[in-house]
């Protein structure tokens, strides 16, 4: 469904933050995108999304194909209009308007939609958000925004949702709430989902097919279950020993000097 083909992104003509990035996201599956603060994620959201004008930056090499066609050269509202949908970090609801609202807001670029029974099945996977379907959006938690941000995805009927760190910020019991959600999203409503996360242990639970990005570039990638067995994930990422037990902080910053994939 999308692949990205050796994609270089440059900010201000000068910083290279993806160097040569490329990943294949299946129809149908949820693929997770790891990696640390800086490593090129979030870029490669607003890359494949067309959001990089706004913050200067470009896509200076490769191509980004969605549905076999080039998306890197089209305008946000465009790719939008193909079916592709970002939930930024940060949730970025408009917190003037109810919740209600900002659910209808998510079905502007659909021609034909019957409103309430769409609401419905948002409210169906977030009942907290019927509850405060009244309510300004800006005064809601910080989980109930992160709701609220995949509930107006779904307003949109995407074919491909793209969601940016929804861990960021939470509970972990609400992580959790949020994680499951989204795997039922996916089988229920057949939504292809690319998830971009720190949290690698939620992430390769809920995963179909991972890679882990490091300075720009993906540096692994593989089912969840290989994953979780490489020594270099379990303990960097995991923050697992070979014998499964929780490593010190000591440990993990020797292990940030010597990551063996990077050498």
């Amino acid at each position: 469904m999308l692949t990205l083909n050796n994609v270089e992104v440059i900010y201000n003509d000068v910083i290279l933050v993806l160097k040569g990035m490329s990943l294949h996201v299946p129809e149908g599956k949820i693929v997770g995108l790891l990696g640390s603060n800086g490593a090129g994620k979030s870029t490669t959201l607003k890359a494949i999304s067309g959001l990089l004008k706004a913050e200067d930056g470009e896509v200076t090499d490769g191509n980004i194909q969605f549905l076999n066609a080039d998306i890197q050269h089209k305008d946000a509202s465009d790719i939008v209009r193909q079916g592709i949908f970002q939930v930024m970090e940060g949730r970025r609801v408009f917190e003037h308007l109810t919740t209600e609202e900002n659910l209808v807001a998510g079905s502007y670029t659909r021609s034909s939609v019957n409103l309430r029974d769409e609401i419905e099945i948002v409210y169906e996977y977030f009942p907290r958000l019927k509850e405060r379907r009244h309510q300004t959006a800006g005064y809601l938690s910080g989980g109930e925004q992160q709701m609220l941000a995949i509930g107006r995805a779904l307003m949109a009927k995407p074919k491909l949702m793209m969601l940016d760190e929804p861990s960021l910020g939470l509970a972990p019991l609400l992580v959790m709430e949020i994680f499951n959600i989204i795997k039922r999203i996916n089988e229920e409503q057949k939504t292809t989902i690319l998830l971009v996360e720190q949290n690698a242990n939620l992430t390769l639970s809920v995963a179909d097919y991972a890679y882990i990005m490091e300075s720009g570039r993906i540096v692994l990638e593989g089912a969840p279950l290989d994953l979780r067995e490489n020594a270099d994930v379990r303990e960097f990422y995991l923050g697992l020993t070979e014998v499964g037990q929780r490593k010190s902080y000591r440990d993990v910053k020797h292990y940030k000097r010597r990551k063996r994939w990077l050498s």
